[in-house]
């Protein structure tokens, strides 16, 4: 019975152990610490390129790290996780992000934005057959979530804009 509570008091331990895990990191580019996870969340301070910070949590695209007083939010693509081996400098972690690779891992994970300007906008025309592509790859419901499961994602609510007059 003795044994059998200390096997569990270890087990125990050692998930809080993994779960308070924190990990070494470098800061890719000059970036701007967040108070939260959001672009547009209110600064709490400046990181340097190459700056050393600790992983503390991960939040999506986001990680929570501390170097020095310094502590907030940054975006996950502006740090290279673990520290810059010797044979690395900032242009490789750079090129390495580029790839979508990110951390030791090596999971991919690509971010993309392409903003449309007013010209864009003023010339753009119908394509059917675009359309007919993008609406091949719609899913139902149920998959989406079954995919969602599978992957354990976690839902997140995002409040909708409000509606500008």
């Amino acid at each position: 019975m003795k044994m059998m509570l200390n096997m569990v008091v270890a087990v125990c331990l050692l998930a809080v152990t993994n779960a308070m895990a924190v990990e070494a990191g470098v800061v890719l580019k000059d970036e701007i610490l967040r108070k939260e996870p959001f672009g547009d969340a209110k600064p709490s301070g400046k990181l340097k390129a190459g700056q050393k910070v600790t992983i503390e949590k991960k939040d999506g695209g986001w990680l929570s790290v501390k170097s020095g007083a310094a502590k907030g939010w940054v975006r996950m693509l502006s740090v290279r996780q673990g520290s810059l081996q010797k044979s690395r400098n900032v242009a490789d972690s750079l090129k390495s992000l580029a790839s979508g690779r990110s951390g030791t891992g090596h999971v991919v994970a690509t971010t993309g934005i392409r903003g449309l300007d007013e010209e864009d906008l003023k010339t753009a025309k119908f394509n059917a057959s675009e359309l007919d592509k993008a609406e091949s790859y719609a899913v139902s419901r149920e998959a989406a979530m079954q995919f969602a499961a599978q992957g354990k994602l976690k839902p997140r609510q995002v409040e909708y804009l409000p509606v500008l007059q």
